[in-house]
């Protein structure tokens, strides 16, 4: 099988759920995938662009996107940091949006719901977001991961692991840089790891940013003794 193994997708079915929810006939299932791919592919491009002259851009801060179906409707999940980049003044942007979605999907209806993230230092695809956007601006990429793991250990995090790959600092081969901090049990089922995946533009090209995050062990009803001890 090899040595790499996803982690969410390791553990859907046992302690992580389906992140597209529905049910279609054979000749519609894969129609119903390739919209489900385009409508997040749309989203983070949307409210997660970035500048590559200017290392800056829209950034609502979606952590994940969640989609649902029924026979004539489809409903759109977004789970962002920034929710208020995501609305819009008067709600000009999120009407913007379920429209470009519909698009997608006619003759089908769109309903677009969104949950705010209140601790995005514990989420592993806004940490790499956030060293992707310094890395963008020409920082200096060691820092950058130093500020991240800082940040996210005093929100509460039990561990945490920032791989940067590609010409970091402009040079002419491409490395990987790797840092950790805390424990990692990512061969533990019951652990509540969090994973994201970044590409950072740059005048030299593209910078991968992969980020763990350990949360803390999970119990039966599905909450972490991380996040238990951090709410008292």
């Amino acid at each position: 099988m090899g040595q790499k193994c996803h982690p969410y997708g390791f553990r859907v079915g046992i302690t992580k759920d389906w992140r597209s929810r529905w049910y279609a006939t054979k000749q519609d299932f894969g129609k119903c995938l390739v919209e489900d791919q385009k409508i997040r592919k749309m989203i983070q491009k949307l409210l997660c662009g970035v500048d590559t002259r200017r290392g800056r851009g829209t950034n609502a801060g979606v952590a994940d996107v969640e989609i649902e179906r029924s026979k004539n409707e489809v409903r759109v999940l977004i789970h962002t940091a920034r929710p208020g980049v995501v609305i819009g003044r008067k709600g000009s942007a999120i009407d913007d949006l379920r429209a470009q979605v519909e698009q997608l999907v006619a003759p089908k209806k769109v309903e677009i719901n969104i949950k705010e993230i209140s601790s995005p230092e514990r989420e592993a695809r806004l940490v790499a977001m956030s060293v992707g956007e310094q890395i963008a601006r020409r920082s200096n990429y060691r820092r950058a991961v130093k500020r991240a793991m800082e940040a996210s250990v005093n929100a509460g995090v039990q561990g945490i692991r920032i791989q940067v790959s590609g010409r970091l600092g402009g040079s002419e081969l491409a490395r990987t840089y790797s840092a950790s901090e805390g424990k990692l049990p990512l061969q533990t089922l019951d652990a509540d790891i969090d994973y994201g995946l970044v590409e950072a533009p740059t005048q030299y090209g593209h910078i991968g940013i992969k980020c763990w995050i350990y949360r803390g062990q999970l119990q039966k009803e599905g909450k972490s003794h991380g996040s238990d001890a951090q709410a008292r």
